[in-house]
């Protein structure tokens, strides 16, 4: 509903939770080393020995993957099979011979776990494993992954082929930023059409039993060898909050991701404040109209812990009157959000409509 407002300088509205914020405990989780992380605002929410260098296994291949997809996005090339990218563990079953696209790789490396397909990736890529894992570390660089050392492309096991639960976590919160990526880590199959044998289809079954079994989750991949044990990255969202869970060496990973997301979200909800909502009219001076419309320029919103929501004030700067000319989208004020003391946020608040000198 529009509004006219003649003199504003600064209001403060506040908000209230009506129901209150029940405390939760932090669930027993099995991992040698987990983490839980809200993508949103970089918090920690839950962790033991995140940063412990251990073996990922074929958690590895969500770098792979990512890479292939950035890769197959410039140039989704061709990839044929051949005899050096034959591997040992799981598969995607491909054959000396067989012909499939980069694309094609990544999802056997998603769904399956094909350690095959990792090889031939990055062979296809960059002509060697050895070459690919500079690659790889190249990126773990650039994502923050301090203690992270990748040699192998299938996550296979190897003394200086090591990562961390918090490392994890900080790659599968970038990856989810990929948009082939983020829609491909949340099938629960996919269909490899092969160019070669031609008309050659394979359904392949995501390893990833948490899409599954808990309705949030929005990806993530497995990983197992008898070294590293049982491994585990995923990532759920819920009513606006992303978390991504790690779990390293846990023989109860399906159960302790289910629980360390209840929890989470129990601790984290999203602050949101609709902003195009907010419509009013200032008076214009010297335009060929007395008034200006203004509008939030967006909608707001903020990840925070759940009993802090109810404590976020949003205060309103505009003047009380603007000169012409004005022009649409023009910043003529704002809206910060404050939250004990500090802003943890602001919009611009712009004019709707232009007006011209009067003549």
């Amino acid at each position: 509903m529009k509004k006219t407002l003649c003199i504003v300088f600064c209001f403060i509205l506040i908000f209230f939770m009506s129901s209150p914020v029940l405390a939760v405990e932090t669930p027993t989780v099995s991992a040698e080393a987990y983490v839980l992380l809200c993508v949103d605002n970089n918090a920690v929410v839950a962790s033991k020995n995140e940063n412990k260098r251990m073996k990922p296994a074929s958690t590895t291949k969500l770098m792979t993957t990512l890479i292939t997809l950035e890769q197959a996005a410039s140039s989704n090339k061709k990839a044929e099979f051949k005899k050096e990218m034959i591997a040992e563990g799981s598969s995607m079953y491909l054959k000396v011979g067989d012909i499939v696209t980069l694309k094609d790789l990544a999802a056997g490396m998603m769904m399956a776990s094909g350690n095959d397909a990792a090889n031939a990736a990055a062979i296809t890529i960059s002509g060697s494993t050895e070459t690919f894992a500079k690659l790889m570390n190249e990126k773990a660089k650039q994502i923050g992954m301090k203690n992270t050392s990748f040699i192998t492309p299938s996550g296979l096991d190897d003394e200086n082929h090591y990562s961390t639960a918090y490392d994890l976590a900080l790659l599968m919160s970038y990856a989810l930023e990929n948009d082939d990526f983020a829609e491909l880590t949340a099938k629960k199959s996919a269909t490899v059409e092969f160019i070669k044998p031609q008309s050659k289809q394979t359904v392949y079954s995501n390893h990833n039993r948490l899409l599954s079994l808990y309705k949030d989750c929005i990806g993530g991949k497995t990983g197992y060898t008898m070294t590293a044990g049982r491994c585990l990255v995923s990532a759920a969202r819920r009513n606006g909050v992303t978390l991504v869970c790690v779990t390293l060496n846990d023989k109860n990973d399906w159960n302790d991701h289910i629980a360390l997301y209840n929890y989470g979200f129990e601790k984290y909800s999203s602050y949101s404040s609709d902003e195009t909502d907010f419509v009013v009219d200032i008076p214009c001076v010297g335009g060929k109209s007395d008034a200006v419309t203004v509008t939030g320029e967006k909608n707001f919103a903020i990840v925070l812990p759940s009993e802090k929501i109810g404590k976020v004030s949003r205060r309103i700067y505009l003047d009380s009157f603007i000169y012409a000319p004005v022009t649409a989208s023009q910043k003529v004020g704002r809206i910060e959000y404050m939250l004990d003391g500090r802003c943890i946020g602001k919009i611009n608040l712009i004019a709707v409509n232009s007006v011209e000198y009067a003549i």
